[in-house]
C-alpha cells in the first residue's frame, strides 16, 4: 500500500486529504505542519520516510520552499499542493526536485490520481503547474556570458571565490568581477541575488546546480567569500 505523509499548516486541509485518500485506501503515515516535525518524527519512532510527501509550498514557519523539498526528496517523492499562482516558487520547488503540483482548488480525485502516478514511478503530466511557471513575466532571462555561468556554477557550489579563480585559471579579481557582473545582470530583471544563497537560487532555477540532497545546508548568507 502506498504512504502518504501530510504537510500543510492548515489542519482542515490535511483532514480531508486524510478522509479521501484513506478512502481510497491509502496509508497516512504522518500528518503534521512543518518539514521539522515531520523529519524528527521519523527520528522519533525510526520509521521508514512515506513513499508520497504532500507538502504545502509556502509554510508558515520561514522555511523556504528549496529547504523543505531538498529535505525530502531523497526519501520520498514530493507532490506540491498549493495554489498554482506563485510560479517563481512553484519554480523553485520543482528545481529542488519536486515530482510536480496539484493545485488546492483541484477535485480530490486529481490529487488522489496523482499521487497513484507518482507512487508508480509514472510522470505527474500536468499542465496547470507548467503554465504557472511559464507565464511567470519576473523569471527572466538574466543573459549571462559563458564564462559568468561557469563562475556561477562554482561559486553557487559552495566554493570561495579563490577557489573558483584557480579552477577557472583567471585572477581573483577577475572571478570577483564575474560574480558582481552576474549580480547586477540578476538584479537589472528582477531577481536580485544580494547573497550567496540566493546566488545559488538563482543557480538552481537556471539548471547551472543542482539542489542540495544530502545536508540540504545552503551556503552562508555572506556578499563574498
Amino acid at each position: 500500500m502506498t504512504t502518504v505523509a501530510l504537510i500543510d499548516d492548515h489542519e482542515s486541509v490535511r483532514l480531508g486529504l486524510e478522509a479521501v485518500l484513506v478512502r481510497d485506501g491509502m496509508i497516512i503515515a504522518y500528518s503534521g505542519s512543518t518539514v521539522e516535525e515531520y523529519v524528527r518524527d521519523l527520528r522519533r519512532r525510526s520509521r521508514r520516510p512515506a513513499d508520497i510527501v504532500l507538502l504545502d509550498l509556502m509554510l508558515g514557519d520561514g522555511t523556504t520552499v528549496t529547504e523543505n523539498v531538498s529535505r525530502l526528496v531523497a526519501d520520498s517523492a514530493v507532490i506540491i499542493h498549493s495554489v498554482a499562482d506563485r510560479p517563481a516558487a512553484v519554480r523553485e520547488g520543482l528545481a529542488a526536485g519536486a515530482a510536480g503540483i496539484v493545485s488546492k482548488s483541484s477535485p480530490m480525485s486529481v490529487v488522489t490520481r496523482a499521487v497513484r502516478l507518482v507512487a508508480s514511478g509514472e510522470p505527474l503530466d500536468n499542465v496547470e503547474w507548467a503554465a504557472a511557471v511559464e507565464s511567470d513575466t519576473a523569471f527572466a532571462n538574466a543573459h549571462l556570458s559563458e564564462r559568468e555561468r561557469d563562475v556561477l556554477r562554482l561559486y553557487a557550489a559552495g566554493l570561495p571565490v579563490k577557489v573558483v579563480a584557480t579552477r577557472l585559471g583567471v585572477a581573483y579579481s577577475t572571478a570577483k568581477e564575474n560574480i558582481q557582473r552576474v549580480r547586477a545582470k540578476y538584479l537589472v530583471v528582477g531577481r536580485p541575488a544580494p547573497t550567496k544563497v540566493d546566488l545559488m537560487r538563482r543557480a538552481m532555477e537556471d539548471g547551472l546546480v543542482d539542489a542540495p540532497t544530502d545536508s540540504g545546508r545552503h551556503p552562508e548568507p555572506t556578499r563574498d567569500d
